[in-house]
């Protein structure tokens, strides 16, 4: 059997368009889907009023599909020309017809409707003579080749982004790397120039006789070791290509990866905030600014992530 995990779940934006249709004697139906991201699926339908009776499924068919992202479904339904003169529903029209005398009695300045007007009117047009049955099978299936496009080029937008994400990694790695071997040379540096100041600043009490030599020598000793542990950046460079592996790992894994990695940008934050407030060389404080930019570049882009 075939190993799945060889076949990673593909990465997908939360952004894409779409749209697919499909005829029926008569009829014309088209499906228009665009999305953009969300933290949650949030569905906008726009249907019209014939066709409201199928929001339910319209709905159950895009939830079946998509995660997260801010979706708006556009139904247009249009009548052919030359198949069958369309039917006026005249329950409908008696009504318009009412309700613009009541208006106009009101509002004698009102224009009347035009005739463009009452044809766009929602359920002016009679569609009882279309079977329902053949109408509901043409719309999921429409809306099954436009979930099937969106969901293409979203993909095809993910592995754009999957790409960036990693180019980032490639950087953030070279940044810890470059810093690691100089570590023990920047910390003995910045303990040597503590120790001359402690040195200095505690040189008048050796003076005045309050203190012998071995005890200041022992008190700059505990000092230093103490400044040594504050400033030490090494295990916060561990935690930060530890957490680069497991944003590698996720998106080597695909799938829904756009919550874990939010999480993992903050840890990847946290650690290059403490390597920034730990600096204690100007080439140390530069590689925290620039890592706190790329792990910003990456956050940005992982909002679009389903």
């Amino acid at each position: 059997p075939l190993n799945a995990s060889r076949f990673p779940a593909p990465v997908a934006s939360m952004t894409g368009f779409s749209s697919a249709g499909r005829s029926l004697p008569g009829l014309a139906l088209t499906i228009e889907l665009r999305s953009v991201n969300s933290r949650f699926l949030d569905l906008s339908l726009r249907v019209p009023d014939e066709l409201r009776h199928f929001e339910a499924a319209l709905r159950e068919g895009v939830g079946a599909r998509l995660q997260r992202g801010k979706v708006e479904c556009r139904v247009a339904l249009q009548r052919q020309p030359g198949v069958e003169p369309p039917r006026l529903n005249a329950p409908v029209l008696a009504q318009l017809e009412q309700l613009d005398i009541q208006v106009r009695t009101r509002l004698p300045g009102a224009v009347p409707l035009s005739v463009a007007d009452v044809l766009h009117w929602p359920g002016v047009l009679d569609l009882r003579e279309t079977d329902a049955e053949a109408l509901r099978e043409a719309l999921l299936a429409a809306l099954a080749d436009s979930l099937d496009g969106l969901q293409s080029s979203r993909q095809r937008e993910g592995e754009a982004l999957r790409q960036t994400l990693l180019e980032r990694c490639t950087g953030i790695v070279r940044i810890a790397q470059t810093l690691r071997p100089r570590i023990p040379e920047m910390l003995a540096q910045a303990e040597r120039k503590l120790s001359e100041r402690l040195n200095q600043a505690l040189g008048a009490a050796l003076q005045g006789g309050n203190v012998s030599r071995e005890e200041l020598a022992e008190r700059v000793r505990q000092e230093v070791t103490l400044y040594g542990l504050r400033v030490d950046v090494d295990e916060e460079l561990k935690r930060l290509l530890t957490h680069v592996d497991e944003v590698r790992r996720v998106l080597a894994a695909g799938g829904g990866v756009g919550r874990r990695l939010d999480f993992l940008m903050q840890e990847l934050n946290r650690e290059a905030n403490t390597l920034g407030s730990k600096a204690t060389a100007v080439d140390l404080t530069q590689a925290a600014v620039e890592l706190k930019m790329l792990i910003e570049q990456m956050r940005e882009q992982i909002q679009n992530l389903e």
